[in-house]
């Protein structure tokens, strides 16, 4: 990857107008400029990236082995791997690489990218490794299970027959992406694969190479020449650090920027009537929920975790706060997922949760804490739930901070309450149950980080069952199996599961083909034209 230098960097974005507004008729024509909330990002390299932001960056800019269309996800089809064959005893995918293909930095895509990405990933071992690992490799064998065998052809060994939709999709997530070998061991330090360099930096094939991230203030990538689909009518896109809906709105009906992406509720409306903008909304699979850390001891009593699910107020927060962005969901799997359960049991019930509460021990309540991402619609729920919270006697005192501080002090389990959004890494059911539902190790030196281990929830036999359920060949068994594991899920978890994303964002209407899609790595903007 080519870096912009700092002094030629600031002189282009300030040439668009970043930092200032200004009374402006359009952005540039070949310029896509996004707002949105991206102090999420922690990391850019694919071995890493486990948030949001971060992930629709890279479903932009990097390629993987296969990939699905987004508005038929049963609908598989090969990117850079042209074609795969599944041996008679469903172990082992043999990949063939795609001729031709190029990364942005003039290399060809061979098998030896492709399995040096994975087993990469598997050694790297980072958040979302377990995509992988869940399939028996290690860092000790995954050298001997996924082996290249020819020049475009590699096969991956797999410990056991898993649906094969499972393994296929999960290759579809951004652990999975290729990376580009030889220029990521160019920055190799002490045996580190590239990683402290692509942290930063761009190994990819994608139609946008990621040119420059500045945390918490804006990402610049720029069309890659050397991509193998459709060249983008883009030269470039930006992304703005700007978290508040009230400044993205304000920036976009001036023309500022070509889309808003934090929309609040009460503008989508205003927005919409507006001639010279356009509203667009798709469902996502993104779950907004509470994780309760067991580590605390009060949270770890059932009837207080079972009250605090009737000291919620969901309907009113979907229907005033999140208007038109969420609707009120309570299971792990979202809707349109093989075996989602849509029963929604609880709702504000505060003589139900005094009751529940006395019978714990606790008929006055007690003070907890909740951390916060400070963005406009996280801060607006966490405020509606310290009030009804109250109401039954519990404090909830708020510690707000950046998207980055506390997702790290989440995943080192150093939160009483944090609310949470989650989004599919593929889709497949076992993506939502292997974190919510399974947690091999609860030990504070796992391996293994799922949610369920985020909040230090010990449960082998639920693990259990999640583990047979991905080896079930019969559909509508296995729909049944994962039903099954919601229902009780939902009345024993120390998750609270409040509402299902319904993305929206708003552009100028001279804006056209940007894509929303399922999970945000699907969101696109390469067939972007202004």
């Amino acid at each position: 990857m080519k870096h912009l230098p700092k002094l030629v960097g600031a002189a282009l974005i300030a040439s668009l107008g970043l930092f200032a507004p200004a009374a402006r008729a359009a952005t540039p024509p070949d310029t896509l400029i996004q707002a949105w909330a991206i102090d999420d990002i922690i990391s850019l390299d694919p071995a890493e990236v486990f948030e949001f932001t971060a992930s629709e960056i890279l479903g932009n800019s990097y390629q993987g082995l296969i990939g699905y269309d987004v508005k038929d996800v049963s609908n598989i089809f090969g990117v850079v791997a042209e074609k795969w064959d599944i041996s008679a005893d469903g172990k082992t995918y043999t990949f063939t690489i795609r001729d031709g293909l190029k990364f942005a930095s003039g290399n060809p895509i061979t098998a030896s990218d492709a399995v040096f990405s994975l087993r990469r990933a598997v050694k790297l071992d980072k958040s979302p490794a377990f995509i992988l690992t869940q399939f028996g490799f290690t860092a000790d064998n995954v050298d001997a299970m996924i082996r290249q065998t020819g020049p475009m052809t590699f096969e991956y060994e797999i410990d056991k027959a898993y649906a094969p939709t499972l393994v296929l999709y999960c290759l579809t997530a951004t652990v999975g992406f290729i990376v580009d070998e030889k220029l990521a061991m160019e920055h190799a330090v002490d045996g580190d694969f590239g990683y402290n360099w692509l942290k930063t930096g761009y190994a990819g094939s994608g139609a946008f190479t990621i040119r420059e991230w500045r945390a918490n203030e804006v990402v610049v990538l720029e069309r890659n020449d050397n991509y193998s689909g459709p060249t983008p009518a883009m030269a470039r896109t930006i992304y703005r650090h700007i978290p508040e809906a009230a400044t993205q709105r304000l920036l976009l009906e001036q023309g500022d920027i070509d889309i808003a992406r934090n929309v609040s509720a009460d503008s989508i409306d205003v927005l919409a009537a507006n001639p010279g903008l356009a509203v667009d909304s798709g469902v996502k699979g993104s779950i907004y929920y509470l994780g309760l850390n067991q580590k605390n001891p009060i949270l770890a009593i059932p009837e207080v975790r079972q009250a605090m699910k009737y000291l919620i107020d969901y309907a009113t927060i979907a229907d005033t706060i999140m208007k038109g962005r969420v609707t009120v969901h309570q299971a792990f799997l979202p809707r349109g997922f093989l075996g989602a359960l849509e029963d929604t049991p609880f709702a504000l019930n505060v003589v139900k949760a005094k009751e529940l509460l006395a019978a714990a021990g606790y008929p006055n309540g007690f003070t907890v804490t909740m951390d916060t991402r400070n963005t406009d619609e996280i801060t607006s729920i966490g405020t509606a739930i310290q009030q009804t919270m109250a109401l039954a006697g519990i404090t909830v005192e708020i510690i707000p901070g950046d998207g980055q501080q506390t997702l790290t002090k989440y995943r080192a389990r150093n939160h009483d309450i944090y609310i949470g959004r989650w989004g599919p890494d593929y889709q497949d059911p076992h993506t939502n149950a292997d974190t919510f539902a399974r947690n091999p190790n609860n030990a504070d030196d796992a391996t293994s980080k799922p949610l369920a281990w985020r909040n230090a929830w010990n449960i082998p036999e639920m693990t259990a069952r999640t583990d047979a359920a991905v080896l079930e060949a019969d559909a509508g068994k296995r729909a049944q199996m994962y039903l099954d594991l919601q229902a009780e899920h939902q009345q024993t978890s120390p998750f609270i599961i409040m509402f299902q994303e319904i993305e929206v964002m708003a552009r100028r209407a001279n804006v056209q083909g940007y894509v929303v899609g399922p999970s945000f790595n699907d969101n696109s903007f390469r067939a972007v034209t202004k």
